[in-house]
C-alpha cells in the first residue's frame, strides 16, 4: 500500500509482478532516442518558504528568512527573459507556505490575497504580459488550488518523488506519497498538461523506484496528461550529506523509466545534476528547461549548463537537439500543430481541451512573443 493513498481517495492496481518485471530491466533493453529537446526558460522563485523541511533539499529557508517576490521583481526578471529568446516562466515556491510562515501570509493579505495561489495567478498573467509561457510547480495542490491558476499555464509539474515512505521526508510535516499522486489526479481530471519524475537515492528501494514510474504511467493510461518524467538523482548539498546514486545506478533506473513509460512521455534527465552523456543510450529524450539568465535555484550549487554544452552533448551522441515550448505539441489542437506534426495528440486535443484561452491567444498573437514561439514550434533549432 502507497503510504498516504487512502487518505486521498487514490487507487492503483500496481502488481508485484509488474513490479518485478521492471526492475529486471537493464540499459542493454532500451534504445537511444533518435533526438534531444530541451525548453529556454527563466527561473522565478516566488518564494523560498515551505511547509516541508526534507532533509535533502536546500531550497526552502526558515521562517524569518523567506520573503516573496513582488510583481516588479517578476516581472523584470520576465522580462530579461524574454529579451534573451526565453519561452518559459518557471515558477516554484515551497508547498502551501502560508500555512507555516505568518510573514509570508501577512504578505499576501497585505497583497489583497488569501492564498500564495491566487498570488501565482496574478504573477503567471504578468510572464504572459511580458512575453513568456507559465509553467508553474508548486508543490502539492488541491482541486480549488490549481483551477485558480490552472488556465493561465501552459503546463504545469510537481514532482512525484517516491511512491515509499522515506526518512528523509521526516519530521514534524511530512510529503505524502498519497497527496502527491492526488495532484497528479488531479492534473489529469483538469486537463493540464503535466511534468512529474522521480527522485533516486534518498532512501528508496529498487522496488520503489519500479512502483514509482508504473504509478506514474498508470495515472496517465486514465487521463493521458502527463508530457514528461524526470529522473533526477538526489545531489549533495549543505543540508544532504548522504550518498548520491552512481552512474550505474542512474543507467539502470534510466532505462527502468523508458520501458515503463509510454512512447509519447519523454524521459528527462536535468543536466546539471546527472551525468547525461552517459545516460543517452538509456533513452533520455529531454533535457529540460534551461536558464540562460537565472540560476537553479532548487540545487544553487548546481550551474546550468551553456547552451553549447547541451549542443556538444547532442552532437556527441549524433542527434539534433531541438528546442521546445514547455507544453508538448501532442496537447495542441490541430491548428496550433505544425504541419509535420507525427506524434499521437492526447486524448481531447483535436477538439481544443487542453490549450486555455488564454494560453491560445498567446501562441497565436501577433506579436514578438507570439512569433518566438511559433518560430520555436516550427524551427525548433537553438
Amino acid at each position: 500500500m502507497i503510504p498516504g493513498a487512502s487518505d486521498y481517495d487514490v487507487s492503483l492496481s500496481i502488481d508485484d509482478e509488474a513490479i518485478d518485471r521492471l526492475c529486471a530491466v537493464t540499459p542493454e533493453d532500451v534504445e537511444p532516442a533518435p533526438e534531444l529537446s530541451f525548453a529556454r526558460n527563466v527561473f522565478v522563485p516566488l518564494t523560498t518558504a515551505c511547509r516541508y523541511t526534507c532533509t535533502y533539499c536546500t531550497y526552502f529557508d526558515g521562517p524569518g528568512n523567506a520573503s516573496l517576490l513582488s510583481l516588479e521583481e517578476v516581472r523584470d526578471i520576465c522580462r530579461t527573459g524574454a529579451d534573451a529568446g526565453c519561452t518559459e516562466a518557471l515558477f516554484t515556491f515551497g508547498d502551501d507556505p502560508d500555512e507555516r510562515y505568518t510573514e509570508i501570509h501577512d504578505q499576501l493579505a497585505e497583497w489583497g490575497h488569501d492564498s500564495i495561489h491566487t498570488y501565482l495567478r496574478e504573477a503567471c498573467e504578468v510572464a504572459l504580459e511580458e512575453g513568456l509561457l507559465p509553467h508553474s510547480n508548486p508543490g502539492d495542490q488541491t482541486r480549488e488550488q490549481m483551477e485558480a491558476v490552472a488556465d493561465v499555464n501552459a503546463s504545469m509539474g510537481v514532482m512525484l518523488e517516491t511512491t515509499a515512505d522515506v526518512d528523509a521526508h521526516a519530521g514534524p510535516r511530512q510529503k505524502s506519497p498519497g497527496q502527491r499522486l492526488r495532484t497528479i489526479r488531479t492534473a489529469g481530471e483538469l486537463d493540464v498538461a503535466f511534468t512529474t519524475g522521480i527522485l533516486v537515492g534518498i532512501g528508496e528501494s529498487w522496488s520503489d523506484r519500479a512502483e514509482s514510474l508504473l504509478a506514474i504511467r498508470e495515472m496517465h493510461e486514465r487521463y493521458d496528461h502527463v508530457q514528461e518524467v524526470i529522473v533526477q538523482p538526489v545531489s549533495r548539498n549543505e543540508r544532504w550529506s548522504g550518498n548520491t546514486p552512481d552512474l550505474e545506478t542512474m543507467r539502470r533506473v534510466t532505462a527502468m523509466a523508458r520501458v515503463a513509460l509510454p512512447e509519447e512521455i519523454s524521459v528527462q534527465v536535468p543536466p546539471n545534476l546527472a551525468p547525461a552523456r552517459e545516460l543517452l543510450d538509456c533513452g533520455v529524450d529531454d533535457l529540460g528547461g534551461v536558464s540562460p539568465i537565472t540560476d537553479d535555484h532548487i540545487n544553487p550549487d548546481y550551474a546550468w549548463p551553456a547552451l553549447r554544452e547541451l549542443e556538444d552533448i547532442a552532437s556527441e551522441a549524433g542527434v539534433p537537439l531541438r528546442e521546445r515550448l514547455p507544453v508538448y505539441e501532442r496537447f495542441f489542437e490541430p491548428s496550433l500543430r505544425t504541419n509535420d506534426f507525427d506524434g499521437v495528440p492526447a486524448a481531447g486535443a483535436d477538439e481544443g481541451g487542453w490549450i486555455s484561452q488564454s494560453i491560445r491567444e498567446a501562441l497565436e498573437a501577433d506579436d514578438e512573443a507570439g512569433r518566438r514561439y511559433r518560430s520555436v514550434l516550427r524551427e525548433g533549432t537553438p
